[in-house]
Order: structure tokens, then C-alpha cells, then sequence
């Protein structure tokens, strides 16, 4: 399992403090083994600048108080005086942590402002983003939310699960573009499915409302990625607007649940054909976005397809994602490059409380057309 982010933050100002302490003690040896009149004395302004990459202005005034310290020391032991060049190289260490300090003091109030940033938008996915119950119907449901790394824009990564009258319906979706103008966008198409899913029988019909909530908040060249899913008596329909397929896992296989043809993402008119799978107890399915995708180390992509039964495919829905994040920041070193959201359903079979009305005549007639 990987260390988490903030552990390795934290350990990093303490080893860069430990470096400088030791550097400047490495100095006054090297002075020593060389003997009188070697200039290593002079390096003693290196150890504050080298703290201020790391640490706070307190503990660089602290490396500057040591480092000082030691040069009066030496430079006294070694002539029993203090000399111009003592003095002037006396007053270049404290001149040097002076300049760590106010380095230290910008860095720390320009991090506390990307963190507040950090945190402002982190809020307002949380506000539009609910929870999902982990039951509904006949499916097992778990859901994760993955930030990319520190400091990265906020994105519009988002998704649902409902209880309606015409089954379980689910949304996974992402905003093109970052920052508050896709949180927005996403509330906007979270809005509507939640009240359109209610409404309309048809999938299709949810899909082309959703289309027109998106055509009616955004200019030409945005759009919204989905998948709109149905889950009703066992029988899944999938319609896919230009986004990952979802994975349905089943028996140690995975296959992805691509389209029967391609459609365009929302706010571009899609027309989406359904894809109609017949679940078996236990199946479970991953809806994700392209941020998992799109991981890579060293050019080389997340290998999400080959993993999925071995990391998915055993214990409750909700360990299997904390897997898959572990397994993903392992392979990305812990470096993401964007947002991710993960939905993973298990269907329950037969027993459970969900609605099974009779699957519409138009899904069926798509079903034999594949």
C-alpha cells in the first residue's frame, strides 16, 4: 500500500532539516581535515538557503543560528581572534539566513493560499456530490471520489445513483475543462437527472433532457461526457454519450460494455443506442472516468481493464475501490493528473427490494438487434 500524501509531505521538511544541520557540521570537518586556510569556513551560508526550499522561517533561523554559531567558533579556535575575513564571513551567514527566512515565510503563505483554494473547491464538489446509500434495489453500491494532486484545479467529475419508479438509474459524467465553471456544469446535469430520472419511462428520453440542461449552460465547444444506466428485474441498459465504457465483471472475466455505435457527448445531440446486458448474482460493474484511464507512468498506461477482476472481483464493493485506488497511486508514484470518480455495483439477484417492471418493448427490440 502506498504511503498517503500527507505522511510523505510531512516527513519532507524534517529530512531537509536534518540535511542542513548535518551539511553545516560536514563543513567545519572538511575545514578541519584541510587545514588552516582552506575557504570551507565561506560555505557555512549554504546550509539556511538550503532549509528555505522546505522548512519553515523558524527552523531556517534555527540551521542560521547553528551555522553562525560555528563560524565564529571555528574561525576563533583557528587564530584566537576574530578577523576582518571572520567577521565578514561571520556577517554573509546571517545575511544568508535572513534571506532563507523571508524565502521560507513567501513559500509558506503562498502554500497556505493554494490550500485554502484546495479546500473552497473541494467543498463545492462535496455540496452537489452526495453520497450514495450503499443498497438500492437489488445493488450493492460504492462510490469514491479521487482528487488529482495538490494544487490541481478543482475538475467536474461526477455521478448518481437513484430508486425510481422505473428501476435503479445511474449517472456517471465529466465536465469538460476544470475549475468553478465545470462544478457548475455538473451541478446543473446532477440537477436534472435527479428529477428527470423520476420522470421519464424512457431512458432516452432522460438522455435527451439532460442533452438540452447541457446545450442550454454552456458555448459551442462544451459538452458533457456520460453513461445513463437502468438496472430494472436484472435486465441492465446501458446508453453511452462519448464516455468510458463501463467494465462488467462476471466469473473472473471483464468486459467492457462498449455502445452498439458511437454517440457524441452531451450538448452535441447524442442519439444513443442502448446496450442490454441480463445480470447474474454477484456481477459487478465499474463506472469510472477517463482520469483512471488516462493514468500513466512512464508513457504507460493504468492497465484498469487487466486488473479489475483481480483487485474488484472479491470482498464488498467498498474495499474493492480502496484497492483500486491504492493499486492506482502505486503505479502513477502517487502523482495524478486529474480527478477521478468511481462507482462499483455488485447486483444482489433475486430477494432484494428493487422495482421489476417489465423491461419497455424499445429496449428489447435493441437487445435483438445486437
Amino acid at each position: 500500500m502506498a504511503r498517503s500524501s500527507d505522511a510523505r509531505n510531512g516527513s519532507i521538511p524534517t529530512i531537509c532539516l536534518l540535511g542542513a544541520i548535518a551539511a553545516a557540521f560536514l563543513i567545519i570537518v572538511l575545514d578541519w581535515v584541510q587545514g588552516p586556510g582552506t575557504p570551507y569556513v565561506a560555505m557555512l551560508v549554504g546550509p539556511p538557503l538550503l532549509s528555505a526550499t522546505y522548512c519553515s522561517a523558524r527552523q531556517v533561523a534555527l540551521v542560521g543560528a547553528l551555522s553562525t554559531g560555528l563560524c565564529l567558533l571555528w574561525t576563533y579556535i583557528q587564530a584566537y581572534e576574530l578577523t576582518v575575513d571572520s567577521a565578514t564571513q561571520t556577517a554573509a551567514v546571517v545575511a544568508a539566513t535572513g534571506v532563507g527566512c523571508l524565502l521560507a515565510s513567501l513559500r509558506s503563505r503562498d502554500g497556505e493560499a493554494v490550500a485554502e483554494m484546495g479546500r473552497a473547491g473541494k467543498e463545492a464538489q462535496q455540496a452537489i456530490l452526495r453520497d450514495i446509500d450503499p443498497e438500492i434495489g437489488q445493488l450493492r453500491v460504492a462510490h469514491r471520489y479521487i482528487s488529482a494532486t495538490r494544487g490541481a484545479e478543482i475538475g467536474g467529475d461526477l455521478y448518481e445513483a437513484l430508486d425510481t419508479p422505473y428501476g435503479v438509474r445511474l449517472l456517471i459524467g465529466d465536465v469538460r475543462g476544470k475549475g468553478l465553471d465545470a462544478v457548475r456544469l455538473a451541478s446543473t446535469v446532477l440537477g436534472s437527472f435527479r428529477h428527470v430520472a423520476h420522470e421519464r419511462a424512457d431512458l432516452r428520453a432522460v438522455v435527451a433532457d439532460l442533452d438540452r440542461a447541457v446545450a442550454r449552460s454552456v458555448g459551442i465547444e462544451d459538452f458533457v461526457t456520460a453513461a445513463v444506466i437502468e438496472e430494472r428485474g436484472g435486465t441492465l441498459t446501458v446508453l453511452n454519450c462519448g464516455h468510458p465504457p463501463p467494465l462488467l465483471l462476471r466469473d473472473g472475466g471483464v468486459t467492457p460494455l462498449d455502445p452498439p455505435a458511437p454517440a457524441p457527448p452531451l450538448g452535441f445531440l447524442p442519439v444513443a443506442r442502448p446496450r442490454i446486458e441480463r445480470l447474474q448474482p454477484g456481477d459487478r460493474l465499474l463506472l469510472y472516468t477517463d482520469g483512471i484511464a488516462e493514468a500513466r507512468r512512464d508513457g504507460e498506461f493504468f492497465p484498469l481493464a487487466e486488473r479489475s477482476w483481480r483487485i474488484l472481483g472479491h470482498g464488498t464493493v467498498k474495499d474493492g475501490l480502496m484497492s483500486l485506488e491504492n493499486a492506482l497511486r502505486d503505479w502513477v508514484r502517487n502523482l495524478l493528473d486529474d480527478d477521478i470518480a468511481l462507482v462499483l455495483l455488485e447486483y444482489a439477484g433475486a430477494g432484494s427490494t428493487a422495482t421489476g417492471q417489465p423491461i419497455p418493448a424499445w429496449e428489447w427490440d435493441a437487445a435483438v438487434e445486437e
